[in-house]
């Protein structure tokens, strides 16, 4: 095939989160394509290099105007406003957001994920649970039952996100972080904008924009 005859996949950002999604998103295509189907490089606004870890570095620019059957990109930006604004600058060109998830994720029963999520290996999402779009979780996280999530949220390494439990629009919740079950009806709430320390235990709701840190988990206090 030439290269104008495959679809084109991107994962944007060729540095940190970026390098670790790459190998995860080339093998799930290989496995659903074929491995000469369909080409899979890095896009960054600023490249260092015309190469990283062996795949091609394009320019946003470049990654929109190449020939190909279809444009599809995933974005690998940690900072979730960033991720938000290059993705409507994707939106609004018509480039496809496609989901990056490792072989070995569990997705167990009635899970609705949005576009453009990045489930990393190890991850864990059981039953009964909406998932926004744009959604990032990290090695060996889970969700457990009749959760919530909004967009843009971050999970960092090992998140526990237990049962009834609703986490608002640009949340980041830190490594190692537990977040205790809430109720049918009362959920636990990790309010917009809010952070969750590494290895904070959450035992009451978070209000928007505040950070948390601790065992029990309390906000963060301005020295």
């Amino acid at each position: 095939m030439t290269s104008d005859s495959r679809p084109l996949f991107a994962i944007y950002g060729a540095s940190g989160c970026g390098r670790g999604v790459l190998p995860i998103a080339d093998l799930m295509l290989a496995s659903r394509l074929g491995q000469s189907a369909y080409e899979l490089v890095f896009v960054d606004d600023a490249p260092a290099a015309l190469e990283v870890n062996g795949r091609r570095v394009m320019t946003y620019a470049e990654f929109s105007t190449t020939p190909a059957s279809a444009h599809a990109i995933c974005i690998a930006i940690a900072n979730s406003h960033t991720r938000e604004r290059l993705a409507q600058r994707c939106g609004n060109d018509g480039i496809q957001s496609f989901t990056v998830t490792a072989a070995n994720v569990v997705l167990m029963d009635d899970v609705q994920i949005g576009e453009g999520a990045i489930l990393s290996p190890f991850v864990s999402v059981t039953s009964n649970i909406r998932i926004g779009r744009h959604f990032h979780a990290n090695l060996y996280s889970y969700v457990e039952h009749d959760c919530v999530i909004g967009d843009f949220v971050t999970f960092a390494p090992g998140v526990h996100c237990n049962g009834n439990v609703r986490i608002e629009d640009h949340a980041y919740l830190g490594s190692g972080c537990v977040l205790r079950h809430g109720q049918p009806g009362a959920p636990l709430v990790i309010g917009q904008g809010a952070v969750v320390g590494m290895g904070a235990v959450v035992t009451r709701s978070v209000p928007p924009g505040i950070t948390v840190v601790g065992n029990p988990a309390r906000p963060l206090k301005a020295y």
